[in-house]
This record gives structure tokens, C-alpha cells and sequence, in this order.
């Protein structure tokens, strides 16, 4: 009995050691302004993830320190990662628009350069097709509208599904959603 609880005894004071090194470690990278999560605190503190979800009073901590906003630096406002991320979300959602544009805008300069250049030659369509293919091409405009304002309409319907899932995610985890 005896050697069962010295292994007790050992497993415990290892255990004790442990939450120490955690703890130290959450209050190292919120001192530091590092980034808080479960894996980085647990490889901070040089142990495993599940010792965190096994321990839920250090899991809840680590969490409310995460959820924390970050202590203002004293020479001038701080970026959280957060709002980084939003950030960097829109600038990819700004680059993917102004690709398609891009891309629209090319095969319109094409297509009048190509315009241009057949009618110069003096092989251009008699001038009954010249009204068709001028309707023809403003429909292609229109078109080219309705796509742009259907792809914006998509990507504000994305964020929105995507602010939808964080709520019900947080209704899920059981808190709240800061109120308006």
C-alpha cells in the first residue's frame, strides 16, 4: 500500500507542478501581450493540451484570459487579433472583388480594341449590326453590373451566415453575446 500511494503522492505533486507552469506561462504571455489560446499556453508551459481540458478550472481561465482585451500599451493604441483578422478577411474580400473587376475591365478593353481596329480596317459590319452589336454590349454591361452586385450580395450574406455561426457557437458554449 505503501508504493500505491507514493505513486499517488509523486502523480499529485507532479500534477501540482504542472498547473504552476500553466499558470506562470498565462501570466508570462499576458504580461508579454503574446497570444493567449489552449496551444500556445499549453506549449508555453510545456505541457499537453489535454492536461488543460482535463483541469477545467485552468481551461476556464486561460479562456477568460483570452477573452480578455488586451492591456492598452502606453506609447499609443493596440491592434488585438482579432480586429487583425477582420482585417485581413476584408482586404482578401477587397483583393477577390477587385480581381473580378479587374478581369471584367480587360475583356471590355479586348473587346473595343478589337472594335476598333476592325472598323478601321475597313472590314467593320454594315451599320444595322452596328445597333445590335451596340445593345449587345450594353446588355453585356448590364450583365457584368448585376454579377458585380450579385457577388457583393453574396459576400455580405457570407459575413452574415459567418456572424450567425460565432452566435450560435457562444449560445452553444453557454455565454452571452455582448448586447448592443
Amino acid at each position: 500500500m505503501t508504493t500505491t500511494s507514493g505513486i499517488a503522492a509523486a502523480r499529485r505533486a507532479h500534477s501540482a507542478r504542472c498547473r504552476q507552469h500553466v499558470v506562470a506561462a498565462l501570466d508570462a504571455a499576458v504580461t508579454a501581450g503574446e497570444e493567449i489560446s489552449i496551444s500556445a499556453i499549453a506549449r508555453k508551459a510545456g505541457v499537453d493540451r489535454s492536461l488543460l481540458y482535463r483541469h477545467r478550472d485552468l481551461h476556464a481561465l486561460v479562456l477568460a484570459k483570452a477573452a480578455e482585451p488586451p492591456a492598452p500599451p502606453a506609447t499609443g493604441p493596440s491592434v488585438s487579433r482579432t480586429s487583425l483578422m477582420a482585417d485581413l478577411a476584408a482586404a482578401h474580400d477587397r483583393v477577390v472583388r477587385l480581381t473580378r473587376e479587374n478581369t471584367q475591365l480587360r475583356e471590355r478593353l479586348s473587346e473595343a480594341l478589337g472594335q476598333q481596329a476592325w472598323h478601321e480596317s475597313g472590314l467593320g459590319a454594315p451599320d444595322d449590326t452596328t445597333v445590335l452589336l451596340a445593345q449587345l454590349t450594353e446588355l453585356g454591361q448590364q450583365a457584368a453590373e448585376l454579377r458585380r452586385q450579385l457577388a457583393d450580395r453574396d459576400d455580405e450574406l457570407d459575413a452574415a451566415r459567418a456572424a450567425n455561426r460565432e452566435l450560435i457557437a457562444r449560445l452553444n458554449r453557454g455565454t452571452r453575446a455582448p448586447s448592443p
